[in-house]
């Protein structure tokens, strides 16, 4: 800024060019007192930043219209619910171009945004969990490449469980977790690649025929509160191919299969465990889910993402019921295995 010398006849005059720049001359001898441009002070906040509003805008209706994207082309639907959460970390992201671009439009954009996804998960992130509960579950897909299998099988004894729900038995990995449970969970039963161990005594104890090898069970759990049917079940695995997507054919015929024989039990109370290799947002499992519910989502904190245990990015793994209450629910540490084990404890 020049302040000009006072002159007897001179007119100061503000004027603003087509380019922006901002000049106040001397209407005497036309100097130049004063520049700036729309980037100055005044004019920095008035960029549109509309390209940084679009994907904020984009991120929002995906957020809230996810059921909506088809699952026609690769599963393409199934693929968005199963990372449905990770959304949120284009918030900040995106915040952070909009503060670079020093655009109003693009950072309200992205607050609302942020505020779709609160309106999603925030409640997730809370504590709902609560202390007590008649019997506690955990489930562990212990992978059938565990290099340490009785090591495994003491972890899971110590979480203190009634219930433990094992998924990817071997030949060669079952007699391990029948050697190191046996004394704490006397009552057992394997299936090929399934087994439950308790503490109650086990009856009517059946394969189900989901997918053409045996990967789930039915038994009941004989509590002091009654009878209680649980299923253990290991869905088919998912992959993703860059030719066909998101492959989740075999694993969605499964779910259905499963969700047929929980529709038709019997018993009043019900809990599902095992690696269905989805979270509840697909909707692929809905047949299940729909009739069940999560003790993670109404009993835990956070997510609980339970693979892969090195970084968990998303739960595969899952702990349901139906006609009992989820009193608490979380991961357990990691094992041998490639997921972490899910535990939960239910009011009977």
């Amino acid at each position: 800024m020049t302040l000009l010398p006072e002159r007897a006849h001179s007119r100061a005059e503000l004027s603003e060019g087509a380019d922006g720049q901002v000049a106040l001359t001397d209407g005497a001898d036309g100097q130049v007192a004063l520049t700036g441009g729309a980037d100055g002070p005044a004019g920095s906040w008035r960029r549109p930043g509309w390209i940084v509003a679009a994907l904020a805008v984009l991120v929002a209706l995906l957020l809230l219209g996810h059921s909506l994207v088809p699952n026609a082309l690769g599963n393409s639907g199934s693929l968005l619910e199963t990372f449905l959460p990770w959304l949120g970390v284009s918030v900040p992201v995106l915040l952070g171009a909009a503060l670079l671009r020093r655009s109003v439009v693009a950072c309200a954009a992205v607050a609302v945004t942020a505020v779709v996804w609160c309106s999603l998960f925030a409640g997730t992130l809370l504590d709902k969990s609560s202390s007590g509960g008649d019997l506690s579950v955990v489930s562990h897909n212990v992978h059938d490449g565990n290099p340490d299998p009785g090591r495994t099988a003491r972890d899971l004894a110590a979480s203190g469980a009634d219930v433990i729900a094992l998924q990817e038995l071997t030949a060669r990995t079952a007699p391990a977790y029948e050697r190191t449970l046996a004394a704490t969970y006397p009552h057992h039963a394997v299936r090929e690649s399934v087994g439950l161990w308790s503490k109650r005594p086990l009856r009517d104890v059946e394969p189900l025929a989901i997918m053409p090898w045996t990967r789930a069970l039915r038994a009941t759990v004989d509590t002091p509160k009654g009878p209680l049917a649980v299923y253990v079940a290991h869905l088919a695995s998912i992959r993703v191919h860059p030719s066909s997507g998101f492959a989740t054919e075999k694993r969605n015929e499964a779910a259905a299969r499963l969700a047929g024989f929980v529709r038709k039990e019997t018993l009043p109370r019900v809990v599902v465990a095992g690696d269905l290799n989805g979270t509840v947002d697909d909707r692929a499992l809905r047949p299940l889910t729909s009739r069940l519910r999560s003790a993670q989502e109404e009993a835990g904190q956070g997510f609980g993402f339970s693979w892969p245990a090195s970084f968990p990015v998303v739960r595969l793994d899952q702990i349901l019921s139906r006609g009992v209450t989820p009193v608490s629910a979380r991961t357990l540490p990691r094992t041998g295995s490639d997921h972490l084990p899910v535990t939960a404890a239910f009011r009977l």
